[in-house]
């Protein structure tokens, strides 16, 4: 194992994500699921009505594209139907399926005991990631003052501010 006391937090995270992830979808695989269909799922479980693929997508923070796949896997295994929107014809709503509740329910108790071979306190640990969610903040968001708040660090703050190549 390799020595992580020296890995930056964001390595021990998206490593600790990556790892719970595959955990999940060997779990899952049986019932055609992975991990982001089951957040599909579960976005369309807690709708009052069928969804668009696009404002699934937007609740789940990724592209359109990506969901249209996603939405396909679960349309083929009966956990999902689409159908033209009352609204507009040219689009389509999605909605889940009786069987697609009985498997998002299914899912949820994999999420319970997926980490009960780690040390970690699940609802502990639940609530800290919560809290980084929320606090963490998107490009387009303000601080108090109004300004910009950036996620990315602009080259010159990384930078030294003086470098000395001769001794």
């Amino acid at each position: 194992m390799p020595d992580m006391n020296s890995w930056p937090t964001g390595r021990l995270l998206s490593t600790a994500a990556r790892l719970v992830e595959h955990s999940w979808n060997e779990k899952l695989a049986a019932a055609g699921l992975t991990h982001a269909g089951v957040i599909a799922l579960d976005v369309l479980s807690r709708a009052k009505e069928p969804m668009s693929q696009t404002k699934i997508a937007q609740r789940v923070r990724v592209q359109n594209q990506t969901m249209g796949k996603t939405l396909s896997r679960l349309e083929a295994w009966g956990y999902i139907r689409r159908q033209p929107s009352p609204s507009d014809r040219r689009s389509q709503v999605v909605s889940i399926t009786d069987l697609g509740t009985r498997v998002i329910n299914e899912a949820r108790e994999v999420d319970r005991t997926v980490l009960t071979h780690a040390a970690a306190d699940g609802d502990k640990l639940r609530k800290e990631l919560q809290t980084i969610v929320r606090q963490a903040r998107l490009p387009h968001q303000r601080n108090q003052t109004g300004q910009p708040i950036t996620t990315r660090l602009r080259a010159k703050q990384l930078a030294p501010t003086s470098i000395s190549l001769v001794s």
